[in-house]
């Protein structure tokens, strides 16, 4: 049966209806997930084998039969562990319908049908009784509920529920702890994910500066975690004002509870400073003896950096305090971890108050609007000055005395810096409280005229009658996610040409599409077939996740911030595609073809792509690649944005010297009427 879905469009701003097939969401759903990561997670599911055989150890020790509950059991992959341990019976609780299905097969495929029942149910709905779902309580707990924050999957509840309910007391539970770590730091780079800093421009008349308006000062910023790759953050970047410090602990074996709580950890800083950050993570002992853990420390921390796990399942949290304190080394501080049942964040408070005097801080919510309008990368894409001067010093060569300027980017300063260069009018479309207190702050609310309408919609009487002789755009639009999404710029020109002047000059004139052809270190695993994991066959997880992704969406390359993820490009970067913003979005598809040589030796695992806009003849800003790849085909990624990732689906070990080059086929296209880009990139084994 298909379905109707509806999808706002990104690229052409439309709202569009689209027939899928009825299963489409959970497609995407699997597509999108880690499954494939975590199978991969040889250290994860190594440390989880050896603490299920010692919990069933104790348990057969003390003459008990070993009955396990294995909540959020996925591929069954931990059931059937405890099984091959000599656990008597396992009760495997999956509420995702397909990943039940698939598990009931996974686990027949293997020959443990008679020893795991698979239950397609929420934990919180399972039964135990003579007619339930299970027939008594499990004596040891299985689970794997975790995400990069511990508890932001709902660890706590789904514990305090099956501790009630579903396990005996002081049953066995593997992990059996697990144990949330701080360290306090002050950095520039990443504050400026969560803080406008002063935009600096030089004009004709001096320098003038954009001042952040108080409400964002003031503002605690965003509620959510900020999920990364610490690996790839240099350490040059922070500063580190307070030792590794373990801020609580969760006892699994015993009733948890979800009551939000916090946690005062006492320390003197190891140097003064700004306290701006709090980077945290957490680990897992699997056993009561703590000899078996698990470990998601960053490199620094880590007690084998040189065996340390790659893994995006689990990463590592950058919490900001809601405002930056000064600490002086040697001053005693307290770092506080509040948690509720679902969400951690931190606070900095003097030594240690009596506890009877401490008041409970709220979870801080942004009230500025700007934290909901920017995400984290964008925050540091404004406040990276070298990329303002770019576009200050292109806007120098447009703009004259008498420009009329109309800038129609989401929550951007061009209308602000169109101003202090001299222009004429400046008009800007703008739809958020944020950017109004940014011009409000600036005392630019009376000289820069703002329309409160989407761009498409505007008329001439919302431009007093006038003709725009300056289109600016950066372009920045809140809701794209590839890079081509921002060809909307494309759509907004389109759509006010009628209000543009006789030889009015669009900025930026034009975009190109680019590709190069890349060997991730180890992104490649989140879309690698697993095929046998620890002994167990999980081929039909393999084939599930292959159909997913067979789907229209799933087809399509996928955005993830590459400064995070390492690679090595194989071939030459190429222009794919270019889109001429002097003139109206055209009729027919553009479409390209052709092939890139792979001039280095390596996998070749997928295809990057990336958008650059030309500001100028002279200007140009990427989205991807900032300079030529090293020898060995080193990349360096803009750090502000997702570039897109095209996995092939077939790896070609491609090793020099060879008979002829090798090389990767592509074919892409952009559909006008649609604003897709849609492509298939396929390894080749010569160049014709």
């Amino acid at each position: 049966m298909k379905v109707f879905c509806g999808r706002a469009n990104p690229t052409t701003g439309s709202v569009e209806w689209l027939e899928e097939d009825e299963h489409y969401d959970y497609h995407q759903e699997i597509a999108r997930s880690s499954y494939a990561d975590m199978l991969h997670d040889k250290d994860r599911n190594v440390k989880y084998y050896e603490g299920i055989r010692a919990a069933v150890s104790r348990v057969k020790d003390r003459g008990q039969k070993a009955l396990v509950l294995d909540i959020g059991t996925g591929t069954g992959l931990l059931s059937m562990m405890a099984v091959t341990a000599g656990a008597d019976f396992c009760y495997a609780i999956e509420v995702f319908k397909p990943m039940a299905d698939a598990a009931v097969k996974i686990v027949e495929k293997n020959g443990f049908s008679d020893k795991i029942k698979v239950i397609n149910k929420h934990s919180t709905e399972v039964t135990v009784g003579p007619d339930g779902d299970m027939p008594c309580r499990a004596n040891i707990l299985v689970t794997e509920l975790f995400d990069t924050e511990l508890i932001g999957e709902g660890a706590l509840p789904s514990y305090e529920h099956a501790h009630r309910h579903l396990v005996q007391e002081n049953c066995e539970a593997v992990p059996h702890k697990a144990t949330v770590y701080a360290q306090l730091v002050e950095s520039r780079r990443m504050w400026s994910w969560n803080k406008l800093f002063p935009v600096r421009v030089q004009t004709s008349l001096g320098e003038r500066v954009i001042t952040p308006p108080s409400e964002l000062e003031r503002c605690p910023g965003a509620p959510s975690v900020y999920d990364v790759q610490l690996n790839q953050v240099s350490s040059a970047d922070f500063t580190v004002l307070s030792d590794v410090l373990p801020m609580f602990s969760v006892d699994f074996s015993k009733q948890v509870s979800s009551s939000a709580a916090y946690h005062s950890r006492q320390f003197e800083p190891l140097a003064s400073g700004q306290a701006q950050v709090v980077l945290s993570w957490w680990d897992i002992e699997m056993d009561p003896e703590g000899k078996i853990k698990c470990t998601m420390a960053p490199f620094w921390a880590h007690p084998d950096p040189q065996g340390l796990q790659w893994r995006d399942h689990w990463m590592q949290c950058v919490y900001f305090l809601p405002q930056e304190k000064p600490v002086v080394q040697g001053t005693p501080c307290c770092l506080v971890a509040h948690h509720d049942d679902y969400c951690v964040w931190y606070s900095l408070q003097g030594p240690s108050p009596d506890e009877n005097e401490r008041v409970h801080q709220m979870r801080p919510v942004c009230d500025c609007q700007a934290h909901l309008l920017w995400n984290r990368p964008r925050f540091g894409e404004i406040n990276d000055q070298d990329r303002t001067d770019q576009y200050a010093q292109a806007l120098r060569t447009v703009l004259t005395a008498d420009s009329v300027c109309l800038c129609v980017s989401d929550g951007s300063l061009l209308s602000m810096l169109a101003h202090h260069f001299g222009a004429e009018q400046v008009l800007g479309t703008c739809l958020s409280l944020s950017s109004m207190r940014i011009f409000k702050a600036n005392h630019l609310e009376d000289k820069i005229s703002i329309i409160e309408k989407r761009p498409e919609s505007l008329t001439s009487a919302d431009l007093e009658g006038k003709k725009v002789s300056l289109l600016l755009g950066e372009p920045f639009f809140t809701t794209s996610l590839l890079p081509w999404h921002n060809l909307y710029f494309w759509y907004v020109r389109t759509a006010v040409d009628q209000h543009l002047a006789p030889g009015a000059i669009v900025m930026p004139q034009s975009a190109s599409l680019h590709a190069v052809i890349v060997e991730f270190k180890d992104l490649w695993r989140i879309r690698s077939p697993c095929g046998d994991c620890e002994g167990f066959d999980v081929h039909i997880m393999d084939d599930m996740i292959k159909r997913a992704l067979d789907f229209r969406e799933s087809k399509e390359a996928e955005p993830h911030p590459l400064w995070e993820y390492p690679c090595r490009s194989l071939s030459e970067p190429q222009r794919i595609l270019t889109f001429d913003f002097q003139q109206p979005v055209p009729q027919q598809p553009i479409r390209a073809a052709g092939s890139m040589e792979l001039r280095r030796p390596g996998k070749t695992h997928g295809a990057v792509l990336w958008m650059e806009y030309h500001l100028t003849p002279d200007s140009t800003v990427s989205t991807g690649l900032l300079e030529p790849a090293a020898d060995k085909g080193d990349c360096c990624w803009n750090p502000h944005c997702k570039q897109a990732v095209y996995f092939l689906n077939t790896t070609l070990d491609h090793s020099m010297p060879q008979d002829g080059p090798q090389a990767v086929s592509y074919t892409v296209e952009f559909q006008p009427h649609t604003g897709d880009v849609t492509m298939e990139f396929r390894p080749v084994d010569t160049l014709n």
